[in-house]
């Protein structure tokens, strides 16, 4: 008969497995014991939890993106008033843009699909891929968090930039570029904008792990082609913070303009998610129309 008071060598030898394992697990940060094993919790984000990320991601965007452009100003001529972009800076800017996409869309994509913008989020909304009353709460806080990125570069450049170099809001000259125009360079934008959203990160079909630096980089490009003429924007809520704050610290900003960077995202944005579910749809039917054909021809 086994001595009880020595334990059982085996089951001693178990809890040595089951504790190393333990171990390994926790080091690699994955979970805290216990908590994260419980069945019984709900790891599906809430509303307010979404919102949270949406605030904090667009906030992130402009903070990085149009923070980048009074850092360029600031080592093109020391702050000392506006300077023509090289396309090597307008380059530079449109990486930053690339840069912050791309690490919100992998940070917060999972839990509130890191839409960063109003025009993608009403897009969506239209195309009844999230709810009205969701949607709403995105596009607050997406104004929100550009107001906050605002500030933050307020913040690192002081509220004096704002009539000097700014706070890098989108703008367009009247001299050069119709309102007509302006809206229509906006639409295109976000037009391309979204069809890579649905091709990279909406549809099934597409690449794992790919959408965070596509989207960006498709960006990037824009910024560098468009940039001389609108900026681009492709965003209500990344031209609306840098303005307003610009504004209210003492720099000048037409607010007419900001029509241009409302107006033409939204239609971009609500016919690139048109028409690319008009592209799937049309293969969609494709497809069945073969599998018909298949099955009546083997019948």
């Amino acid at each position: 008969m086994r001595d009880q008071s020595k334990g059982d060598p085996g089951t001693f030898n178990v809890s040595i497995i089951v504790f190393l394992k333990w171990r390994l697990t926790c080091s690699k940060g994955e979970h805290l014991p216990e908590t994260a094993g419980d069945k019984c919790m709900d790891k599906t984000p809430t509303l307010l939890q979404k919102g949270l990320a949406e605030m904090f991601g667009t906030g992130v965007l402009v903070l990085i993106g149009p923070g980048s452009i009074p850092a360029a100003l600031l080592l093109i001529n020391g702050g000392n008033g506006k300077a023509v972009f090289t396309m090597a800076d307008l380059g530079f800017i449109g990486l930053a843009f690339a840069v912050a996409i791309a690490a919100m869309v992998y940070t917060i994509g999972h839990i509130s699909g890191c839409h960063i913008n109003p025009a993608v989020t009403l897009a969506f909304a239209v195309t009844k891929r999230i709810a009205w009353n969701e949607a709403a709460v995105y596009i607050i806080a997406q104004f929100i968090g550009g107001i906050l990125g605002a500030l933050g570069i307020a913040l690192i450049f002081g509220a004096s930039a704002a009539s000097t170099i700014g706070f890098g809001p989108t703008n367009f000259s009247e001299a050069v570029t119709s309102y007509p125009q302006a809206i229509a360079i906006e639409a295109l934008g976000t037009f391309l904008l979204l069809m890579v959203i649905m091709g990279t990160a909406v549809d099934g079909r597409a690449p794992a792990g790919w959408a965070g630096l596509i989207i960006g980089l498709i960006v990037a490009g824009e910024v560098i082609v468009m940039g001389p003429i609108t900026g681009p924007s492709l965003n209500p809520a990344r031209t609306f913070g840098p303005a307003i704050l610009q504004v209210l610290f003492g720099g000048s900003y037409n607010l007419t303009h900001l029509i241009v960077y409302f107006v033409g995202p939204i239609i971009g944005g609500i016919l690139g998610v048109v028409f690319y579910d008009f592209l799937t749809r049309a293969r969609a039917a494709t497809a069945s129309k073969a599998a018909q054909n298949l099955q009546e021809a083997s019948a």
